[in-house]
This record gives structure tokens, sequence and C-alpha cells, in this order.
């Protein structure tokens, strides 16, 4: 056997363990959703359960709807909202540069090393000051915020791939600063926006931490009823991993789906023409 085979095999042997590792976690947690909460202990937390119990699931569906429902609402308008600003931007620092768009978009870019535990404390301020705190809305504006520097960075490279003969084209067909946009820049955005959209929703889905802080129990979302599922004393540990597989299902099926655009989106802008 020639030895660069034998290094392929080592190699693929090693990411099949890998896997495996990264796979135990929801294994685990899978098992664990389908035992009935006396058969869950240390003893034979490993075994696959005789008998299936799913009710664990429609239990914790029952009490995360509402938050399941809340994030819905947040991840789907913050992504579109911050999607959209983002593209706009990204059209003005790629193909309608100004004086100073370098400085103005290097500072903007700043926002993308700021930890968002670093601005909680302001953040809570201001939408106490107009009036947004604890409602969806006010976590809908703070993610669209902190979410337009990546965004806007991302359009950007993406547009940058676009020939400017296109752009002229446009503009001798009468098209306007904004008729170039919506006529010609847009339609060929499907891409960047699988890949914006995509990152957006898991990033906003996902937070914790914004989630408890900014909302009051009736705005929490998927994220934070899911902690409060394992609160107490005495858990019942099906019902928390049955809702975590629930929270992780939207994601998942997005990835599933969408996953090879998301990959076509992002080595679409990687190569200048």
């Amino acid at each position: 056997m020639k030895t660069q085979n034998v290094k392929r095999i080592i190699f693929y042997i090693f990411l099949v363990l890998l896997i495996g590792i990264y796979l135990v976690p929801m294994y685990m947690a899978l098992i664990t959703s389908l035992k009935e909460p006396s058969k869950i202990n240390l003893l034979t937390s490993w075994s696959f359960p005789a008998k299936l119990n799913f009710g664990s699931y429609s239990r914790a569906f029952k009490l995360l709807k509402t938050d399941v429902s809340n994030s819905l609402i947040l991840a789907i308008s913050a992504t579109v909202l911050s999607s959209f600003i983002g593209s706009i931007n990204g059209y003005v620092f790629s193909k309608n540069k100004f004086r100073g768009s370098e400085i103005v978009f290097t500072l903007l870019l700043f926002g993308m090393f700021i930890p968002y535990q670093i601005i909680l404390i302001p953040l809570f301020q201001v939408l106490k000051s107009i009036g947004l705190y604890g409602s969806l809305g006010g976590l809908v504006v703070a993610h669209v915020i902190y979410g337009i520097p990546i965004v806007t960075l991302l359009f950007r490279n993406f547009y940058d791939q676009i020939p400017g003969s296109i752009m002229e084209s446009g503009r001798l067909d009468g098209a306007g600063y904004f008729g170039l946009y919506t006529r010609l820049i847009l339609p060929l955005s499907i891409p960047g926006f699988v890949v914006v959209g995509i990152w957006q929703f898991t990033q906003i889905w996902n937070e914790f931490l914004w989630g408890i802080t900014l909302t009051k129990p009736s705005a929490n979302p998927i994220t934070v009823g899911l902690s409060q599922l394992a609160g107490g004393q005495a858990v019942s540990w099906n019902i928390p991993m049955a809702g975590a597989f629930l929270a992780a299902l939207p994601v998942l099926l997005i990835y599933i789906f969408l996953g090879k655009y998301f990959i076509k989106g992002l080595l679409s802008g990687s190569v200048k023409e």
C-alpha cells in the first residue's frame, strides 16, 4: 500500500473519531429525552431505552411554545432588517465610494470586535430611556444594530465581485442611484442574502445573554425558556433534553436544506475576477 494511501486512511479514521466525540453529547441528550424520568440514572445513562417516551417532547413544546414564537419573530425580523441594511451599506461602500468612505467603513467594522457583554449596560440604559426595555422590539433593535458591521462586510465583499461594466451599462440605460441597486444589484444578491440570512438567524436564535437581561418573561426567547426548564432542585432531565432538540431543530433544518447554498455564497465572494 502506498504511503499516500496510508496517510489518507489515517486521516479519515481521525475524522471519524472526531465526529464520534462531537456526537456523544447529542446521543446522550437524545436517549435521555426518550426515557421515562424514573429510568434516568448514571448506571444506565448510555443505554438506549427499551420503551420510547415521546411525551417529553410534547411537554417541552407546551412549556416552550411562547418562547419559540418569540424567537421566530425575533430571529426572522432582525435577520431581514439587518440583511437589507447591510446590503445597502455594502452597495454604497463597494460601488458608490465617497471621500473618506474607507475610513467610515473601517470605523464601522470596529463594531465586529466589540464583545456584546461590554455594551450590555449601555444597551440596557438606552433601551430603557426610549421605552423599549423588556419588549421583543427592543431586542430586535439591538440585534439589528449589532449585526450591521458583519453584514455590511459580507455584502461589500460580495459586491466587489460584480464587474463595473454592469454598473456602467445600467447608467447608460438611464438607471439612477437606487435604480442600479433595485434593478441590477439586488437581483444578483440572492447568494449574499442566503449567506447573511443563515449567519444572522443562527447567531440571533442561539443568543442567550441579551435575551435574559433585556426582556421580560413574556418576551423571552427560546434560549431563556430552555434554561428555565432545568431550574429547581428536582429536574426531570428528559424534558430539558427534549427542549434542547426542539430549540436546535430550526437551525438544523436550515443547514440541512440550505447548507450547500451557504457554502456557494461564501465561495462566490472569495475570488476576485
